[in-house]
């Protein structure tokens, strides 16, 4: 192992560390907008030796859709590797990864060049569009970042405990409301059902262009959501946790398990099986967030169990992956079906 990639490791175990005492507390590492908490200079400091390496959130300069995250690693050999979620999407391995001392610059895999420098818990950088040979071809727009603390290694969410329930569709479409102004609102509700209504162009595709859907509540922490949800064939919609963490709607019935099949933490954790029903079946879904642990149970089946929830997925409403948030329907791609949208708060 190369002398970087000791050191790096090293840092990572210091940081750990640091931050233990910090977890026993109930506190966090820096956010936006807010005052770093004791523990977050502890973290900093102790990754001083390889600054760039670690967990970061940001915020893009773009009127929407801009949460970003970006995951900075060495590989056994000291090779810097950059696993980044652009705006929309999935988080993707980038090309031309560079790290060198506080300062690092990679090439996205949708287009883009991100290049900047840390200073403890802030990152400021700067984000231009690519051509396929990875040639800048428009002008650099400055954007800013914050270091996101680890995940506590002794959360479980089986240790999770849960008030009283809240009936997300008990108002019906009184308690959600269309999160642009944009777009075709296909939104419906009808016994029970809360339906997203786009249909299909002549050629069968579907129409797409529809707007999401968020409850008007914004205050969700950790928290246990049933819910039950419809899908014809070849749709794909998603359920996004504090608006951040998307649960994936889609018809992937008999598809080889991915990172994108129903119910998975979208593009971030592959379920560790199958357990998908036929489009156009009720199917179950019951997910936790707890302490920055995830898991999900699909038609009985424990899909992901107690996985790090590391960073937002394409389409969150911003990257503090700690703050609360409200639930999000994704309206724009293709129809879906959602009914008994329980969900239970962590107490």
């Amino acid at each position: 192992m190369k002398k970087s990639a000791i050191l790096a490791s090293v840092a990572a175990v210091s940081a750990a560390a640091a931050f233990a005492e910090c977890q026993t507390a109930g506190e966090t590492c820096c956010r936006p907008g807010r005052p770093c908490t004791p523990c977050a200079p502890k973290i900093c400091d102790q990754t001083s030796i390889d600054p760039v390496i670690g967990n970061w959130g940001a915020k893009l300069p773009y009127d929407s859709m801009y949460a970003s995250s970006l995951i900075f690693s060495r590989t056994e050999e000291g090779e810097p590797k950059a696993f980044v979620l652009y705006r929309w999407g999935s988080p993707e391995w980038c090309l031309d990864v560079k790290v060198e001392g506080d300062s690092f610059s990679f090439r996205h895999p949708y287009g883009v060049l991100m290049r900047g420098k840390v200073k403890g818990c802030k990152l400021e950088g700067e984000i231009a569009p690519c051509d396929k040979d990875g040639k800048a071809n428009g002008d650099y727009k400055p954007f800013s970042g914050w270091r996101i603390a680890p995940v506590c290694q002794l959360a479980n969410v089986k240790n999770a405990k849960f008030g009283e329930p809240v009936d997300l569709l008990k108002d019906g479409l009184d308690g959600w409301k269309a999160m642009s102004k944009g777009g075709v609102f296909g939104w419906k509700f009808k016994d029970g059902v809360l339906s997203n209504a786009l249909g299909r162009k002549p050629d069968g595709k579907w129409k797409g262009g529809g707007v999401n859907l968020v409850t008007r509540r914004d205050d969700f922490g950790d928290f246990n959501l049933e819910y039950d949800v419809r899908v014809p064939e070849g749709s794909n919609s998603g359920v996004y946790l504090r608006g951040r963490f998307e649960c994936q709607v889609i018809d992937s019935y008999k598809k080889p398990v991915n990172r994108h099949n129903m119910a998975a933490y979208y593009g971030r954790v592959t379920p560790i099986t199958a357990a998908e029903k036929a489009p156009g079946e009720w199917q179950h879904v019951s997910v936790t967030i707890y302490k920055r642990r995830l898991t999900v149970v699909l038609n009985g089946v424990t899909i992901i169990e107690n996985a790090e929830v590391t960073g937002v997925t394409g389409g969150a409403i911003d990257a503090d992956v700690d703050a609360k948030g409200p639930i999000y329907l994704q309206g724009d791609h293709s129809d879906a079906d959602f009914k008994n949208m329980i969900l239970r708060p962590a107490i």
